[in-house]
């Protein structure tokens, strides 16, 4: 087989999350000790010794949550077939119908979508949004006046407009002309803001489909352009203030959204993943000091850009008067930090809060949450008297898991606290990174420069960076997070609890580095670790952890807020075919074999059932993206497995092998792809009625790739869907139903 269709991730494009900034060298246990075992000694049969001696306490009364998540729901679905078809096919017994595409309008006084570039910039403030991302739906009551969470007829759904496709933005004369990062017309540059963000529309059911409202007062976008207020330890702090707002309180915009999170409150949670990019820089230390240097080289690389859409640098120059361009400009002109936007970049990498029953309201940038590559904050199910936990991902080659836990105990009077409940739960909390043992343990340590290892400083890229105090950890956590030893993971993406066992479970999406030659203060190389275990060759020229996998977690005590937990591996991703002990570890066959997981999220009304979403570029001339259902089981449930990696780079190109800890194998009654989308898509964002009879799905970025050949001719478009013909493909919402009525996946 070979990879016939580059795709041109919009990953690649902002912030190059698939690029390494860490510099650290943190390594795991395994590397520390060099742990080598028997070559393919594969002990599926239970976990070791060491391991075992952590485990016990985290396995303690788990009885009854075995038995809910050993329920009795069943995928009863046919798998759907691997395809590269032009469609969306999902299993027999089931429909879809297309809800909310690029370009659709929110309200009755915004014209149809033409589809042909000539939609102006304006109109986008009031039109659906590009590349449909994370999502969730919140029920309201039958006459569409108040919140209703269990209404699965009529609610608000909420969903991240991640970044955009250029040439199926502007008209085929602007594609003709190319879009070069200088000179950039004012037009382009206000539509393409104004595509980024997020979306909050009424959808109601009617005669059985869903449709949205589009007299709903509820609607609005909210774009690259909106105001925000920054709330928490960084609020007003120094490393925030800038030309716009010289105390610090508020900046404009969210970029990048890509993942999302929900709070007990009714809140929805927005995350802004590669911002870095869009950011004009400068290169040379000697623009900057030593320490600012740090920092930007850590979050954005060494290199000089103008932005990757050079959104700082219109024809003409920036004549707004309120510095709508200058914004994207994060070098030093002026005299002071309050003079220019050189803060502008600190004040983007945060969860954003949103009140979609508020639509009013402005947004509130969560600072206490830290600041990096947020793939999403998914909530561990909130108890009452006790804190409010959040999971999230940094999605980048090389970086960290963290979570969130409050300081203040839930209470469930809040339940209808708003954005006020945020000022109380997630203004106040301590931020930890996770460290995974070869043992099969692991610790969160805090990120507080209270912490010694913190309050010395840490030499990064060359540069010694001393933290101010503890809003300038949470602004470069990063750094705070090498300094105390994170483990590098293979891009942590989306994270979601499973609501009766608690486990946590975290895609690591792939990484091309993972086991490569190098030294680590280049960025450029990761060895192998208990956590990370697999180099290999897929036989396609793609080498390291190309396919990726699913990393499981389980608090000790259950307890979300404890500080030390064990960790197994879920799934790992794999082509059927490939060598089942090194590679195919988990034992995928043709009806689930899948390659980098990226969306993750459990359904809330179907016990145990687990979506998984994928974003490739290793498989893509056998299949297009997909989704797959599955019953994940538990932490615990396989055994321990001594990878033999073979000629790894890294380590001299000698074998390595690396014990790790693997959940049992997966079966076609516990793992099967339900859906394959259209091609070059990614498949990303999900959510459900509260009854699992109705499930939204978004279709990423069809017909991705824009090579040359393809970009001035439509009719050689890689994809024409949803509206099909020579038709400009467009991002989506689906809606799917089981056409007897019945649980989605059942």
């Amino acid at each position: 087989m070979s990879h016939n269709i580059t795709k041109h991730h919009p990953e690649s494009v902002n912030g190059e999350d698939d690029v390494s900034k860490n510099h650290s060298g943190n390594r795991s246990f395994d590397e520390v000790l060099d742990a080598r075992l028997a070559r393919r000694s594969v002990l599926k049969g239970g976990f070791g010794l060491a391991a075992g001696s952590f485990m016990g306490a985290g396995l303690m009364g788990c009885v009854d949550e075995k038995k809910k998540a050993d329920s009795a729901f069943r995928l009863g679905f046919t798998a759907v077939a691997k395809n590269i078809n032009d469609v969306v096919t999902i299993p027999s017994g089931y429909s879809y119908s297309t809800l909310y595409r690029l370009g659709d309008p929110i309200n009755n006084a915004t014209a149809a979508y033409a589809n042909d570039g000539t939609d102006t910039a304006a109109s986008f403030a009031s039109r659906a949004g590009d590349h449909h991302d994370g999502m969730a739906y919140f029920g309201l009551n039958t006459g569409g006046t108040a919140k209703d969470l269990s209404n699965a007829s009529r609610g608000l759904l909420v969903m991240n407009h991640e970044n955009i496709t250029q040439i199926f933005l502007h008209t085929a004369a602007e594609v003709g002309a190319g879009f070069a990062t200088t000179g950039r017309v004012l037009a382009q540059i206000d539509k393409e803001v104004n595509a980024h963000g997020v979306s909050v529309i009424e959808v109601q059911k009617s005669g059985g489909s869903f449709a949205v409202n589009k007299a709903s007062s509820y609607n609005r976008r909210i774009t690259a352009a909106t105001e925000m207020d920054l709330y928490g330890p960084v609020r007003s702090n120094a490393l925030v203030q800038t030309k716009f707002s010289t105390t610090g309180e508020k900046t404009r915009g969210t970029l990048n959204n890509c993942a999302n999170g929900v709070t007990p409150w009714g809140t929805y949670l927005t995350c802004e993943e590669n911002w870095a990019g869009y950011f004009k820089r400068p290169a040379s230390a000697s623009t900057a000091t030593s320490k600012v240097q740090a920092a930007q080289n850590r979050y954005m690389g060494t290199s000089s850009s103008n932005g990757s859409y050079g959104w700082a640098n219109p024809t003409g120059g920036d004549t707004s008067g309120t510095d709508l361009y200058n914004r994207w400009d994060i070098n030093a002109t002026g005299a002071a930090a309050t003079d220019d936007f050189r803060n502008a970049a600190n004040t983007f990498g945060w969860v954003v809060e949103i009140d979609p029953f508020a639509p009013a309201s402005t947004p509130r940038k969560r600072t206490a949450l830290g600041r990096f590559g947020h793939e999403g904050a998914m909530p561990a199910k909130a108890v009452a008297g006790k804190p409010i936990v959040y999971y999230m991902g940094d999605d980048s080659r090389g970086e960290y898991i963290y979570k969130y836990v409050s300081n203040q105990n839930w209470d469930p009077a809040d339940a209808n606290g708003g954005l006020a409940a945020g000022n109380k739960y997630l203004d106040d909390g301590k931020l930890y990174v996770a460290t995974f043992n070869a043992n099969g343990s692991g610790t969160w340590t805090e990120l507080n420069v209270a912490n010694a290892t913190i309050a010395a400083g840490y030499t990064t890229s060359g540069f010694l960076y001393n933290f101010a105090d503890q809003s300038d950890v949470l602004v470069n956590c990063r750094i705070a997070a090498d300094a105390v030893g994170g483990t590098p993971m293979d891009r942590p993406e989306w994270a979601d609890v499973h609501p009766d066992t608690g486990d946590i479970y975290v895609t690591l999406t792939n990484n091309s580095d993972r086991g490569k030659t190098g030294n680590f203060t280049s960025g450029k190389a990761r060895g192998l670790d208990a956590a990370n275990p697999r180099y290999y060759d897929d036989g396609e020229g793609n080498k390291g952890n190309p396919n990726g996998h699913i990393i499981r977690m389980k608090e000790t005590g259950s307890n979300p807020a404890a500080t030390t937990f064990n960790w197994d591996v879920y799934l790992f991703g794999a082509e059927v075919g490939l060598d089942t002990t090194n590679i195919n570890i988990s034992g995928l066959t043709a009806d689930n074999d899948f390659s980098s997981p990226d969306g993750l999220w459990f359904s809330r009304a179907v016990p145990g059932l687990m979506w998984i979403q994928t974003d490739d570029g290793s498989y893509t001339d056998v299949t297009n993206c997909m989704m797959l259902a599955a019953l994940p089981g538990r932490h615990g449930d396989g055994g321990t497995v001594s990878v033999a990696n073979t000629a790894v780079p890294s380590n001299g190109s000698a074998d390595q092998t690396v014990t790790t800890y693997a959940g049992k194998d997966a079966t076609d009654a516990t793992l099967k792809r339900f859906l394959v989308g259209p091609k070059g898509c990614e498949i990303t964002g999900i959510t459900e009625t509260p009854d699992g009879k109705t499930i939204f799905v978004n279709i990423q970025h069809p017909g991705e790739d824009t090579t040359a050949a393809n970009i001035g001719t439509p009719a050689n478009y890689q994809s024409h869907w949803p509206d099909g013909g020579t038709a400009r493909p467009r991002s989506s919402t689906i809606v799917i139903t089981k056409n007897d009525g019945g649980l989605v996946g059942s």
